[in-house]
C-alpha cells in the first residue's frame, strides 16, 4: 500500500515533466528528419544516442573525474559558507565590511579566475575544486546567515534567561533554526557544482567531461558535445538530489506537513 501510494506520488511529482521531455525530444527528432538540419549544426537525439555508445569506454573515466572534483569543490564551499555565515551572523562589524565584499566577489566571471587557478595550483584537480569551492560557497553563506540572523528571539532569550552563554544558544537555537535555510543554499550550490568543474577543465585538464567537450569540439562532434551536456545536467540533478536527501534526513520535521497534504 505504501509503495503504491509512494508510485503514484513520483508519478503526480515528475510524470508532467517526463512526458513534456519525450514530446520535446521527439519533436527534436522529427525537426531535423524533416529538415535535413546538418549534423554538425544540430544532431538528432538518435544521432546523440549513438555519439554516447560509440565513446561508452571513455565516459566512466570523465565522469569519476567531474564528480569527484564537484562534491569534493561542493564540500569546501559548503564548509567555508557556513564559516562565513557565523561571523557575519553573530559580529555586526563583520557582517558590515564582508557582505559588501561578498557580493562584489560574484561579479567576478569565473572563466576570468579559472586560469589563474591553473597557474597558481597547476594542472590536476585542485584548481577545479577552487572553482567549485568559489562558485558554491555564497548561496550557503548568505542563506545560512540569514536563517541564523533570523532563529526565533523569544526562544534564544528564554535559554539566555537560564544561563546559557553564546555557543549554546548558536548550538541549541540558531543552528537547528538554519538548517532549512543551510540545505536551500546547498541546493543551490549542488546545482552549479557540476558545471563548475566543466569550467574548470576547459581551461586545462587531463580527465573531465570538460576535456571531453574539447575534444568533440576540436573534432566537430557535436553530438557527443550534447552527450556531455545530458551527462552535466544528468549528474547536477544527482547532486541536488542527495542534498535533498540529507535535508530529509537532518530536518525531518519540516517534511511532515508536506507528507500529510500529499496523503
Amino acid at each position: 500500500m505504501n509503495a503504491a501510494r509512494a508510485g503514484r506520488r513520483l508519478a503526480a511529482a515528475y510524470g508532467p515533466s517526463a512526458v513534456l521531455l519525450a514530446l520535446l525530444v521527439a519533436a527534436w527528432e522529427a525537426w531535423v528528419r524533416v529538415f535535413d538540419t546538418r549534423t554538425y549544426i544540430l544532431p538528432a537525439p538518435s544521432r546523440i544516442w549513438d555519439g554516447f555508445w560509440g565513446t561508452k569506454e571513455l565516459l566512466p573515466e570523465h565522469i569519476r573525474t567531474t564528480l569527484a572534483e564537484a562534491v569534493l569543490g561542493l564540500a569546501f564551499g559548503a564548509g567555508a559558507g557556513v564559516a562565513i555565515a557565523v561571523l557575519v551572523a553573530g559580529v555586526p562589524l563583520v557582517r558590515r565590511v564582508l557582505m559588501p565584499l561578498l557580493v562584489v566577489s560574484q561579479t567576478i566571471p569565473m572563466v576570468v579566475l579559472a586560469p589563474l587557478l591553473i597557474v597558481w595550483f597547476g594542472f590536476g584537480m585542485t584548481p577545479k575544486v577552487v572553482v567549485v569551492a568559489l562558485w558554491g560557497f555564497f548561496p550557503v553563506a548568505v542563506a545560512t546567515a540569514d536563517g541564523l540572523m533570523h532563529a526565533d528571539r523569544e526562544m534564544v532569550g528564554l535559554v539566555r534567561s537560564m544561563g546559557a552563554n553564546r555557543l549554546q544558544v548558536l548550538r541549541h537555537i540558531a543552528v537547528p533554526a538554519a538548517l532549512p535555510a543551510f540545505f536551500s543554499g546547498l541546493k543551490i550550490a549542488a546545482a552549479y557544482a557540476v558545471g563548475g568543474a566543466v569550467v574548470g577543465e576547459w581551461i586545462g585538464a587531463s580527465s573531465g567531461l570538460g576535456l571531453y567537450i574539447t575534444r568533440a569540439q576540436t573534432s566537430f562532434r557535436v553530438d557527443r558535445v550534447f552527450v556531455a551536456v545530458v551527462l552535466i545536467a544528468l549528474l547536477s540533478m544527482l547532486l541536488f538530489a542527495a542534498v535533498h536527501v540529507l535535508a530529509r534526513l537532518a530536518t525531518p520535521w519540516m517534511y511532515v506537513k508536506t507528507e500529510e497534504e500529499t496523503t
